[in-house]
């Protein structure tokens, strides 16, 4: 009895200590995405709020670069703008790297501009991590749990250059949903 008590907190434990996944529903395949709210909790909660009121919904992945990253969550197909909320505090400092697999936020040159775009390393890209005050990288919030020929498809793709944007698939890559799990 004691064996099965202490396999079943054991299972309960590890369930509790997974962080928030969500599903990534695009034109070429599903990417799940694991958060991780330890060690980026405003820059988890950050997302969990665009994913609950639907704004990744209908976006396009509008930069793509093979041996780098697949970036998305901030343009509409006619490559319009969607609105965003304010910016946030960039948590890079949180001991994440940028390796393949991971997801990180966008931003501009300002290291805490970031709002709702994301991208996906799709090599190890260490140099995005944070280095210093004067370098401080990009934030790392979670990982691809599975998905990884999803992402590997969109990092193959044709690009081109469209309304002001280079690095933008030839082909329109959908993100038709994505959604807590």
């Amino acid at each position: 009895m004691k064996f099965l008590i202490l396999v079943l907190c054991t299972i309960l434990s590890v369930n509790i200590m997974a962080g928030t996944k969500v599903m990534m529903k695009t034109s070429l395949g599903d990417i799940t995405i694991e958060l991780n709210e330890k060690e980026a909790p405003l820059t988890t909660k950050n997302f969990i709020s665009y994913v609950k009121s639907g704004h990744y919904d209908g976006l396009i992945f509008h930069r793509v670069i093979q041996n780098f990253m697949i970036q998305g969550g901030g343009l509409k197909p006619d490559m319009s703008k969607a609105e965003t909320k304010d910016p946030i505090k960039n948590e890079a400092n949180n001991g994440l790297s940028n390796a393949r697999g991971t997801i990180s936020m966008a931003r501009t040159g300002d290291p805490h501009s970031a709002t709702a775009q994301f991208f996906i390393n799709v090599v190890d890209n260490a140099r995005l991590d944070y280095q210093s005050e004067s370098n401080y990288g990009y934030c790392v919030f979670g990982k691809v749990t599975s998905g990884m020929e999803t992402v590997d498809k969109i990092r193959n793709v044709t690009t081109t250059s469209r309304a002001g944007h280079s690095d933008v698939p030839t082909d329109t890559i959908l993100i038709k949903s994505v959604t807590l799990l």
